[in-house]
């Protein structure tokens, strides 16, 4: 038990083709009133073509919002989906303070994993609700081509605002 005040925090970080079931398998009642952190994409099982990964997912669905759909009582906000472990924490690249794009239906849980975010180097960039998921997933594909192409591991976004 927690003290008051205080959020459990989980992380679900499995490959997307298992990641239902590995909740299901964790029980989705463990999952009640706690913040999870999801970084799963939806990759399906073929190999990349010229670079390019496949999803089992549409532009109209996102694993997320199947997740949350799953454990409708925990407040999930998708984060760390874009970025290869190399440079989750403390990222050093030139260009500034890089950009982690979250979305997520509670604005308290936001706000948790943006102030985890800011300890760990990023700036955070709020894209709304849990369907824009459906934006932010495909950004896998987009941060893998140079994986696939070129074996480059330490890149990551940065949204350029005036």
């Amino acid at each position: 038990m927690l003290p008051p005040g205080l959020v459990e925090l989980l992380i679900l970080c499995v490959a997307g083709g298992v990641a239902e079931s590995a909740v299901q398998q964790a029980g989705v009642a463990n999952f009640a009133g706690k913040v999870v952190i999801d970084t799963t994409n939806p990759i399906a099982g073929p190999p990349p073509e010229t670079g390019v990964l496949q999803f089992f997912t549409d532009l109209n669905n996102s694993l997320m919002e199947k997740i949350q759909k799953l454990i409708p009582d925990a407040s999930i906000v998708k984060a760390f989906n874009s970025v290869g472990s190399a440079v989750m924490y403390k990222p050093q690249l030139t260009g500034g303070t890089l950009t982690m794009f979250i979305c997520g239906n509670d604005a308290a849980a936001k706000t948790m994993v943006t102030d985890i975010l800011t300890s760990f180097g990023w700036e955070t960039e709020d894209m709304g609700g849990a369907s824009a998921a459906r934006a932010i997933e495909p950004l896998c594909i987009f941060w893998c081509i140079p994986v696939f192409l070129h074996n480059r591991w330490d890149h990551a976004f940065k949204l350029l605002k005036p």
